[in-house]
């Protein structure tokens, strides 16, 4: 199978294309596009990265946090990326923990971006749905 092509656009000539930090990686590392260093703390701010992008239909393609950061209280949030966006590629991104604030500079890596293929489904209303051993229970009710 050939693989997908995902086109994308430098809408700085100074940005960086996405790419894997190792060939076993399965995202591809998203770098900061800034003029200036951008300072982070405990309220969501969008860090630029200069490119847009163009995804083969029936793809999903989504920005990840980069674990390196996470560990250091440097939050990226999750982010879908529609089909037919062509904007600017944005990384919401803030501090938390004992982490009060965190400098974003030019060519940092912020982000990741994972592509995977959607499954084909169609969304059929229901009066009932099957009976489970876990029903309703929420957020932890599978214990630990």
């Amino acid at each position: 199978m050939d693989p997908a092509v995902v086109l994308v656009m430098k809408l700085h000539p100074a940005a960086a294309l996405p790419s894997r930090a190792t060939p076993g990686s399965s995202g591809f590392d998203l770098r900061a596009r800034l003029d200036a260093p951008l300072l982070l703390g405990r309220h969501p701010r969008t860090v630029p990265t200069g490119i847009a992008l163009q995804a083969p239909p029936g793809f999903d393609v989504q920005v990840r946090p980069r674990s390196g950061l996470t560990v250091r209280g440097v939050a990226a949030a999750l982010g879908t990326i529609d089909a037919d966006y062509r904007g600017e590629i944005l990384v919401t991104m803030w501090t938390f923990g004992d982490t009060e604030t965190y400098e974003v500079r030019d060519g940092d890596r912020i982000g990741q971006l994972v592509v995977a293929r959607l499954a084909e489904v169609v969304l059929v209303e229901t009066a009932a749905l099957d009976t489970t051993t876990r029903a309703t229970g929420g957020h932890g009710s599978t214990g630990r």
